[in-house]
């Protein structure tokens, strides 16, 4: 009876930080699309991998997308903060190449350090204005 309550505790706990995590994401997502009605620039990290894509949120459709997949940024031997660099430079020549200059960046959940800091400022030395 105990061993249950035990997991339940946990499973609640579990369920509160996702919830929390949900809540910041939306709370993110909806500054920007209150304040700009620019292109926005997503970023999502898991353990292993780096996304980053340009969405027009009046189409509702993606423009341009990266990430660390694709086989030829991966065929690249590097390390994480090397990767997110490749990919913020990535994102942006195809964001420019599809005429997108303008963005807004949507950090998501995640902190503006780190990983998606790194990102970010190798998109800006592209030529992408956020």
């Amino acid at each position: 009876m105990k061993m249950n309550l035990f997991l339940e505790k946990k499973e609640r706990k579990n369920n509160k930080i996702d919830n929390m995590q949900d809540i910041k994401t939306k709370r993110t997502r909806f500054k920007l699309k209150k304040v700009s009605s620019r292109k926005r620039l997503t970023v999502f990290k898991s353990n292993n991998h780096l996304y980053a894509q340009v969405i027009d949120d009046v189409k509702g459709a993606t423009l341009a997308s990266v990430s660390t997949l694709e086989k030829n940024i991966v065929s690249k031997e590097v390390n994480r903060k090397q990767l997110a660099e490749i990919i913020g430079k990535e994102i942006a020549k195809r964001s420019i190449s599809k005429g997108v200059n303008q963005v807004a960046f949507d950090k998501g959940k995640y902190k503006y350090h780190g990983l998606i800091k790194i990102l970010a400022e190798a998109a800006r030395t592209e030529g992408l204005n956020f």
